[in-house]
């Protein structure tokens, strides 16, 4: 007589992607909400920033994601991760204190802003069980802020972030860094912008700093629970990226 009890469980693929369907679904839902708590639309936030900053503001974003990477990993070996609410508690004191002081305390939080954002990612990737230390997961952590941020009117339609790959290298984590980085400038100009709010700038720095770490928290959990799925269930990330997309068209159809 055999015995099964060392078999791996068989896994429902379809029930895993409608549970990571319905997180990225609801990824984007706290964008709303801040947008409509300080006021203005998404597609005239970055038309608040001075021309100067908005010329800067790719570099700016270069510049902070390498020292978040950095500084990301390496408080890893001395602070444990810690839990979703405490992220976020501590992501929405330092958006507070960004936005008290205008666009000047805005630009310096940014980094630490990056920062933070990269350790709750890492720390979702820890989570699904990859590997850290491992080029490959940095490479990803950092991929997923190529979806779009929480306050760009994008409805969870772009999934390539899921399976675009570049050839790893030596080089491939800062080659990722400056592919990502022109999109992310312009997710982080419209924070910059929403801080600046006459007034609001420290509400308006909570509250999108709060969206920020739920959004990409959301992220990382489906772009490495697809990642955990298509090892687990031997399936082509491709072919699960398919799938998913799916799933997200029947539950915006319901």
């Amino acid at each position: 007589m055999t015995d099964n009890t060392s078999l791996p469980a068989e896994i429902d693929v379809e029930a895993e992607l409608e549970r990571i369907a319905r997180r990225y679904k609801k990824a984007g839902g706290v964008g709303i909400t801040v947008l409509n708590m300080i006021g203005g639309q998404a597609e005239n936030l970055l038309d608040r920033l001075p021309a100067g900053v908005r010329r800067q503001l790719e570099t700016a974003t270069v510049r902070a994601l390498e020292h978040a990477m950095n500084a990301a990993h390496t408080s890893r070996a001395r602070v444990p991760d810690q839990s979703s609410w405490l992220n976020s508690a501590v992501s929405v004191a330092m958006g507070a204190a960004g936005g008290a002081g205008g666009l000047p305390t805005a630009l310096a939080e940014l980094p630490v802003t990056t920062t933070l954002l990269l350790r709750v990612i890492e720390g979702v990737a820890a989570e699904h069980g990859f590997d850290t230390e491992a080029e490959s997961v940095r490479f990803d952590c950092v991929r997923v802020f190529s979806a779009a941020g929480p306050l760009t009117d994008d409805d969870g339609s772009d999934l390539a972030f899921l399976t675009a790959r570049l050839a790893l290298s030596g080089k491939a984590v800062q080659a990722i860094v400056h592919k990502v980085a022109p999109r992310l400038a312009v997710v982080m100009g419209q924070k910059l912008a929403a801080q600046t709010v006459p007034v609001l700038g420290a509400i308006a720095g909570a509250a999108t700093n709060y969206a920020y770490t739920s959004y990409y928290e959301d992220m990382a959990h489906v772009h490495f629970g697809l990642r955990k799925l298509a090892i687990d269930a031997d399936i082509r990330p491709e072919e699960l990226n398919k799938r998913l997309a799916v799933k997200m068209k029947q539950l915006t159809s319901v």
